[in-house]
């Protein structure tokens, strides 16, 4: 049976042209996010900066990843007019997923662990998205994909498509724009650029473009406690899986992603959850605003790196991630109550943190040797 109808055919066309023109009129719309130089009185020879995602529309480094992926998935021919999208995230991804969902008249589903923070279940409501809250943080992967299924409509899945979405080359790089940011600092080519592992496709797209424009900056990813990333790089084993989610909101994994490409990094850092956790609450105050969780690992990873260099008396930058903004952890993180609660009370260590900050004089136990690898093992 012939079931070409031309005039369905003309219409589709004609409806994903118009939604990849609002998309790109709203990348035009939207100014770059800033890098901020970061004072580190404990280590004069070493600039440090933070590429600020936080001033994205969305308020969070996730912004670009939901960008890439809905034009991944509308050139590609996955996303129609009246498709359901459904998406599996901790919750930062699926605020900037259903800000585009909104922007493009589509519903939007996310699938999110039960433990994710009320603010940002309210920030994906707000654009028009539907909470779906698991229990079982290992079968948001599996729900996600049955719901899709269930609402005929396209499951995003971030994790398989976060590192092929992206142009690593140009259009829309983070790592592209941290080089055209740094031209006229004092280090312009940064000697590490540090990033934390949530699918792995911001570390892919920054070691990729290191890569590509053939700068001599190395790349450093940082995982959570309860994470695969770190032992998958260590041992180069894709089957690792653990039962367990991570305590640090948007990173760290059960298992490794499709999007996790250890071939382009050059080291890793594993980090202890209260030790980002303090080094959230120290950086937060060393800023005077509010930072996320995931900035912290972020930071203590940045701040190895700055070590490293200082033990062989280099000279240069290092350059991380402020990935969101502390606002959507108030009732979580930010409460002292909720981190005890948790095993997550960081008081010292928050102190730590800022006379390491202060003095460059690492603390002890924070760092131990099975906890690097690669480059920063040297």
């Amino acid at each position: 049976m012939n079931t070409f109808h031309p005039h369905a055919n003309e219409s589709g066309a004609n409806w994903l042209r118009e939604a990849i023109r609002r998309i790109e009129a709203d990348y035009q719309r939207s100014a770059d996010t800033h890098l901020i130089p970061l004072p580190l009185p404990g280590f004069p020879s070493i600039d440090l900066y933070l590429k600020d995602e936080s001033s994205h529309p969305t308020g969070s480094l996730k912004h670009r990843l939901a960008r890439s992926l809905f034009l991944y998935a509308l050139c590609n021919g996955w996303l129609h007019a009246g498709s359901t999208v459904v998406e599996s995230s901790s919750g930062s991804t699926a605020v900037s997923e259903a800000y585009f969902a909104r922007l493009l008249g589509l519903p939007f589903v996310a699938v999110m662990p039960a433990t994710v923070s009320a603010e940002k279940i309210r920030a994906i409501e707000f654009q028009g998205g539907r909470c779906h809250l698991v229990k079982d943080p290992t079968q948001i992967y599996a729900e996600s994909q049955r719901l899709a299924d269930e609402l005929g409509g396209h499951y995003m899945d971030q994790f398989t498509y976060a590192e092929r979405a992206t142009d690593w080359r140009s259009n829309n790089n983070i790592a592209e724009s941290i080089f055209q940011q740094m031209k006229r600092e004092r280090h312009p080519v940064p000697r590490w650029i540090v990033c934390s592992a949530g699918t792995g496709g911001t570390l892919a797209t920054m070691g990729r473009y290191v890569r590509y424009a053939r700068h001599e900056t190395l790349v450093c990813g940082a995982d959570a406690e309860r994470s695969v990333f770190f032992d998958a790089y260590l041992r180069n084993d894709r089957s690792l899986r653990i039962e367990q989610g991570s305590r640090i909101e948007g990173i760290g994994r059960p298992r490794v992603e499709a999007s996790f490409v250890p071939a382009v990094l050059d080291a890793m850092v594993k980090l202890p959850d209260r030790w980002s956790v303090g080094a959230m609450l120290a950086l937060s105050d060393w800023l005077g605003r509010p930072v996320g969780p995931s900035t912290g690992t972020n930071l203590l990873a940045a701040l190895a790196c700055a070590r490293q260099m200082q033990m062989k008396q280099e000279t240069g930058s290092v350059v991380t991630l402020l990935c969101d903004a502390g606002e959507r952890y108030v009732n979580s993180y930010f409460d002292a109550d909720w981190r005890r609660a948790q095993g997550l009370d960081a008081e010292a260590e928050s102190e730590a943190v800022t006379a390491l900050l202060h003095t460059g004089v690492w603390p002890e136990g924070l760092l131990v040797e099975d906890a690097v690898a690669g480059r920063l093992a040297d």
